[in-house]
């Protein structure tokens, strides 16, 4: 037993040396097997843990509070400093994001949106004076009204009612969280936003719903009378969709966010009709949700998988490459540190495992492979002590 924790010590310092030269954008660099520690670093020790757990939930603005902590704590331990050096970027990179968001929210009038991002960049970077300045100048709190989906509504129709244009029906789906093209429910409460420069109309034109459809029809007379047979054929137009049974139960399935059976109506409508244009865009549509929801939820494998197969389909999906790029650097980041973890618990199987499933994903990831021929060595030389 002696023998195998001699080795079991030496190759977890050789495994070390190779961390302390990780490059920070491939993996943050979890600390195997330290030295002897002194009392700095064991009082600095759980901070960086409770960092590094913070940072792989998403909550980087903790992890890198906690990790300013430890370096108060122990101000010579350079991995510390590197490690805090990375979520700085990382938080500058997130804002510079929202903010960018944000902006061109403001742009196309959705307030409520706009309002999310630049919160968002307060969250990470509380100081922000351009969040903050616009937040209070060009993003002020919306005035919204409550609206009860009736059976036939639609997006654009509710856009045409309440804004008399059917193209901001954009901003009531974001304002919402919906799709685009989402297929309303009877019985939903929707928020109606104010959009600046746009006169909103108030409940009291309510019971005029039913005339929504008139704007679609290009020229038409603005006098009731001759206006009110046209709008019979425009209803039709607006959810063409429901002429295909699988279509509406696709539609209806992402509604209520249930995306496998959404896909499932999809696969088999394709299957049929595979340049069906509305089935396309909807799956489009449904796999980039899925794959965030996934991503949101830490199932980085599977939504890597569901990214990848939007990527096979549309590329340049809304930021379905940065969704990928964050993905797979949380993915590698688990796998790598489950093999610090498993290898500090002298599992040397379940570790090669762990940085094998890195190099799947990333084969050039150097701390992986070091660790990973390191790690068969050991396994090896304890095998032939065996016999």
């Amino acid at each position: 037993m002696t023998g195998r924790r001699l080795l079991l010590l030496a190759a977890a310092a050789l495994i070390a040396a190779a961390c302390a030269t990780a490059e920070p954008e491939r993996a943050p660099i979890a600390q195997p097997a330290p030295p002897p520690p002194s009392n700095r670093l064991a009082l600095a020790a759980p901070y960086n843990d409770r960092a590094q757990a913070l940072e792989t939930d998403g909550r980087l603005r903790e992890a890198l509070e906690a990790r300013k902590i430890a370096l108060t704590i122990n101000p010579d331990d350079a991995a510390t400093r590197a490690a805090a050096a990375g979520l700085q970027a990382k938080i500058d990179e997130q804002v510079a994001a929202q903010l960018k968001d944000g902006r061109a929210a403001l742009q196309r009038g959705a307030q409520v949106v706009a309002r999310r991002h630049f919160l968002a960049v307060l969250a990470l970077d509380p100081g922000n004076r351009t969040a903050f300045e616009t937040l209070r100048e060009q993003a002020p709190e919306v005035d919204l009204l409550s609206h009860t989906v009736r059976a036939g509504e639609t997006l654009p129709g509710l856009a045409s009612q309440y804004y008399g244009n059917r193209a901001l029906s954009e901003v009531i789906a974001e304002t919402n969280k919906l799709q685009p093209n989402a297929r309303l429910t009877a019985g939903t409460v929707l928020k109606i936003p104010e959009v600046p420069g746009v006169a909103l109309n108030r409940p009291g034109a309510r019971p005029l719903a039913p005339r929504a459809a008139l704007p679609t029809a290009p020229g038409a007379p603005t006098t009731p009378s001759p206006a009110t047979p046209s709008a019979a054929p425009a209803a039709p137009r607006e959810e063409p969709a429901e002429v295909n049974p699988l279509l509406a139960e696709a539609r209806e399935a992402a509604d209520r966010l249930d995306y496998n059976e959404a896909l499932s109506d999809l696969d088999q409508l394709l299957a049929s009709s595979p340049r069906n244009a509305d089935a396309v865009t909807l799956k489009k549509q449904v796999l980039y949700s899925q794959g965030k929801s996934q991503l949101d939820q830490r199932k980085y494998r599977d939504s890597l998988a569901t990214l990848n197969q939007l990527a096979r389909i549309a590329p340049n999906y809304e930021d379905s490459a940065t969704l990928i790029r964050q993905t797979r650097t949380r993915l590698i980041e688990e796998h790598y540190n489950s093999g610090i973890r498993y290898y500090r618990e002298e599992k040397l199987p379940e570790a090669i495992a762990q940085w094998k499933a890195v190099l799947e994903i990333d084969p050039q990831h150097v701390n992986a492979r070091k660790n990973l021929d390191q790690a068969e060595r050991v396994l090896k030389q304890l095998d032939e002590r065996r016999k």
